[in-house]
C-alpha cells in the first residue's frame, strides 16, 4: 500500500530541555540523499549527534538525533526534508506522490538591492533576516559610501520559489523594513535570470591563501592527530568499513556525506556518536554506487581516505590578509560537484564580526576553480577606522573560525 506523507519523515520530540529531538526519514533511497538531509539540518542551525543509517540501495531509513536552537521551526523543516526525499511508490508500481521524472529547473536569481545608514552589525541583521526569510545568497557586494552610507546588492534564490510574486516581494520588503527599522533608506527587488554560477580561475594569491596551510593559519586547524580514517575489508564480505574518529565541529556529518556523494560512493549501513569533549566515532559500511562492490584498489581507498582527512581537517579556510594598506579576511570552503555550497557560511562570518565589534568595510562572494575544484570564496574588506583594527589580526581569525567551527 505504500506508505503515508506524514511518515516519510517524523519527528519525536525531546522530552525534557537539553535532550535531543529525533528524526525518522524512511524513503527510497537516491545517490546523495544523506548529503541532501545533513545539509537541510545544517541550514536550520541544528547539530546532529548522533545518527543511524540503513539502505539496500532501493529503500533508506536514517535515524539522525539533532540539538540546536530553541527557535526551530520543526514543521517547516519537515517540509524541506520532506522535499528532499524521492517521491515514494509501492511495489505494484502506484505512485502515492507526484513524480519528477525530469531534473530540476534552475531557481531563478534575484537581485535585492538597498540603500541603509551603515552601522556596526548591519550586514549580519540583513543576512539573518534573509535567512529567516529562506532566501539563499548566491552572491553578495557590499559597499560603504564616504558619507556614511551602505549600498548592499545581494543575488539571491527563494527557496519557496515565489519572489516572482508581488506579494512574495513586497512581503520581502515589510520584513526587511521591520528587521532594519531606521537603518534602512530603499529597497528593490528585481529578476536577474536562470541561476548560472560563474566561476573564474582563482588569481595566484587566492590559489595561495586557500592551499598553502601556511597562510590560513595553523592555531586555527584541528591537530592531524585528532582525525584518524582507518579502511577495512576483512570484516564484511560485501562492504568496506570505514572507521572514522575526529573532533565534532558544525556540519561534521554533512562534510562526510557530501563527499562520499562527490565520490559516488553508497552508505550501506553507518552509525556516528559524539562522545564526551565533542569526540566522534563513526562506522560506514559503503560500496561504489557504479558496480555496487566494495573499494579493494588501494589507490581508490588512498584517494577516499586522503579526501575525507582533508575535508575533516579543513571544512573551511579562513585567513586574514593584507590587502594593499587595508586588512581582508578571508573564508573559503569547497563547492559540491551537485554545485551547491555550504550552508549559513556568511551568516557565520558576520555573526562573528558582529560579536567581535568589527566593522565591515565591503563584501563579495565568488566562486573561484582551483585545481579540480570549485570553491566559494567570502572576501570580507574590515573598516579599521582611523587607529586601525581595534582586534589583533589572529584574534579575528579564531574568532570567525571558532564561530564556523561551531565552538563559539
Amino acid at each position: 500500500m505504500g506508505i503515508l506523507h506524514d511518515d516519510v519523515v517524523i519527528f519525536r520530540e525531546a522530552e525534557k530541555e537539553g535532550d535531543p529531538t529525533v528524526i525518522t526519514v524512511n524513503c527510497p533511497d537516491k545517490t546523495g540523499l544523506g548529503s541532501d538531509l545533513c545539509r537541510i539540518i545544517l541550514f536550520f542551525g541544528l547539530s546532529i549527534v548522533r545518527g543511524d543509517v540503513s539502505t539496500d540501495g532501493k529503500w533508506c531509513y536514517i535515524v539522525l538525533w539533532v540539538v540546536g536552537k530553541e527557535n526551530t521551526r520543526w514543521s517547516l523543516l519537515k517540509k524541506r526534508l520532506i522535499g528532499a526525499c524521492p517521491s515514494c511508490s509501492s511495489a505494484s508500481g502506484i505512485s502515492y506522490y507526484s513524480s519528477d521524472f525530469h531534473p530540476p529547473k534552475p531557481p531563478h536569481v534575484f537581485l535585492l538591492k538597498f540603500n541603509c545608514y551603515d552601522r556596526k552589525g548591519l550586514l549580519h541583521d540583513v543576512t539573518e533576516a534573509l535567512c529567516e526569510l529562506e532566501l539563499v545568497i548566491k552572491k553578495v557586494k557590499v559597499s560603504t559610501t564616504p558619507d556614511g552610507k551602505v549600498m548592499d546588492l545581494f543575488f539571491i534564490t527563494d527557496t519557496r520559489e515565489l519572489m516572482h510574486t508581488e506579494k512574495r516581494k513586497e512581503d520581502t520588503k515589510e520584513y526587511l523594513r521591520g528587521a532594519l527599522k531606521d537603518a534602512i533608506i530603499d529597497i528593490d527587488i528585481e529578476l536577474v535570470g536562470p541561476a548560472a554560477d560563474i566561476c573564474s580561475p582563482a588569481s595566484s594569491f587566492l590559489l595561495a591563501a586557500i592551499t598553502d596551510e601556511e597562510t590560513i593559519g595553523n592555531r586555527t586547524l584541528i591537530r592531524s592527530d585528532e582525525v584518524t580514517i582507518t579502511m577495512d575489508n576483512t570484516l564484511s564480505p560485501a562492504h568496506t568499513l570505514v572507521q572514522i574518529m575526529c573532533q565534532n565541529h558544525k556540519g561534521l556529518i554533512y562534510d562526510i556525506m557530501r563527499t562520499l556523494k562527490d565520490y559516488n560512493i553508497q552508505i550501506c549501513y553507518g552509525r556516528f556518536y559524539v562522545k564526551e569533549r565533542g569526540k566522534c566515532d563513526i562506522d560506514l559500511f559503503i560500496i561504489t554506487k557504479g558496480d555496487g562492490k566494495k573499494i579493494v584498489d588501494p589507490k581508490k581507498q588512498h584517494s577516499l581516505s586522503s579526501r575525507l582527512r582533508t575535508e575533516l581537517l579543513h571544512p573551511v579556510r579562513v585567513g586574514v590578509h593584507s590587502r594593499g594598506p587595508d586588512t581582508e579576511l578571508l573564508v573559503a570552503n569547497p563547492v559540491e560537484l551537485s554545485g551547491k555550497g555550504r550552508p549559513l557560511v556568511f551568516y557565520d562570518i558576520t555573526l562573528a564580526l558582529k560579536m567581535l565589534q568589527t566593522c565591515i568595510f565591503s563584501a563579495e562572494i565568488g566562486r573561484h576553480v582551483i585545481g579540480d575544484r570549485e570553491w566559494e570564496v567570502y572576501r570580507i574588506l574590515l573598516d579599521e577606522g582611523g587607529e586601525g583594527l581595534s582586534l589583533p589580526r589572529n584574534k579575528i581569525e579564531e574568532g570567525v573560525w571558532k564561530m564556523l567551527m561551531g565552538w563559539e
